[in-house]
């Protein structure tokens, strides 16, 4: 791995424009709007604006298991949001996430608009509004609501810590690899004891702690994410691998992750997600 010279912060800091390696043209210091663009209203009530990251494929699972479970009030039309163009940036999307970040719910099913933003928000908001996914036993419900934090607060240290510095990062530094990496096998091992033991996250049910985790921790056990599979030994995670490998083949978990979707074979994408007739012809994206 490349190394550098030791780094001396300066007093206050300044931004590097020329130092932000792939998202240098996306971060910035300060939050707002840097264009107006109003978004698109589709034909359902619920309305997703989005790309297929982690954090995206969340929601659009989430709604593919409401609807085959027959909650047909969770049609759903899914816009593109290319966070590599700042459409994040865009006066209409800012004003449905003032953090800039997908992925962004509009509910117009009532006589006021909701906007939900985070995603770990929008799950929770789509199993209250549905009755589905969450237990309503109090401790189930407890447990699972502690594993949906838990994702929300370790996936940081895994996408903006590791994937950032063992992937992303313009040069390698080997203390922030080792450092992150460190954290990440530690997380994929509080995953694999709890699953020696629980069928799911929280017990013998389905639920939005599955589906909070699968995205991040499920994809980077099959080596879909940052190609870092052989690097953090993902293999050895038995109880990790058995859980990602059952969920993944869930065909509800098969369709979310082509929504929004801008990478691999064409017949794996649906840029934009309107209607059931959408997914024709479309063969998934093989786990």
């Amino acid at each position: 791995m490349d190394e550098v010279a030791p780094y001396a912060p300066a007093r206050v800091w300044t931004l590097d424009e020329e130092n932000g390696g792939k998202f240098a043209k996306t971060n910035r210091p300060i939050a707002g709007p840097t264009h107006d663009k109003e978004l698109p209203v589709g034909k359902h009530p619920l309305q997703l604006h989005s790309l297929a990251t982690p954090n995206g494929v969340k929601v659009t699972i989430m709604l593919e298991e409401l609807l085959a479970a027959g909650h047909s009030g969770a049609e759903y039309d899914a816009y593109l949001i290319d966070i590599g163009e700042g459409d994040q940036f865009g006066s209409g999307f800012v004003d449905i996430n003032p953090n800039s970040k997908i992925p962004a719910l509009m509910d117009r099913s009532g006589d006021t608009p909701v906007r939900v933003f985070e995603s770990g928000a929008i799950l929770l908001y789509l199993a209250e509004k549905f009755g589905a996914f969450i237990p309503t036993d109090p401790i189930a419900r407890t447990e699972c609501m502690s594993w949906v934090f838990w994702q929300m607060g370790s996936a940081p240290y895994l996408g903006g810590g590791f994937g950032h510095f063992y992937h992303y990062a313009p040069v390698k530094i080997k203390y922030a690899v080792d450092r992150f990496a460190m954290e990440t096998k530690r997380q994929l091992d509080v995953l694999d004891r709890h699953l020696a033991d629980h069928h799911y996250m929280s017990g013998d049910d389905y639920s939005i702690a599955d589906i909070a985790i699968w995205p991040w921790y499920g994809l980077l056990a099959l080596g879909k994410i940052y190609e870092a599979g052989e690097f953090l030994d993902v293999e050895t995670y038995k109880n990790v691998q058995r859980w990602t490998r059952e969920i993944g083949n869930r065909e509800a978990v098969k369709r979310g992750r082509m929504v929004n979707r801008t990478s691999g074979e064409p017949e794996e994408q649906i840029r934009e997600r309107h209607d059931e007739s959408d997914f024709d012809g479309k063969t998934g994206v093989l786990i």
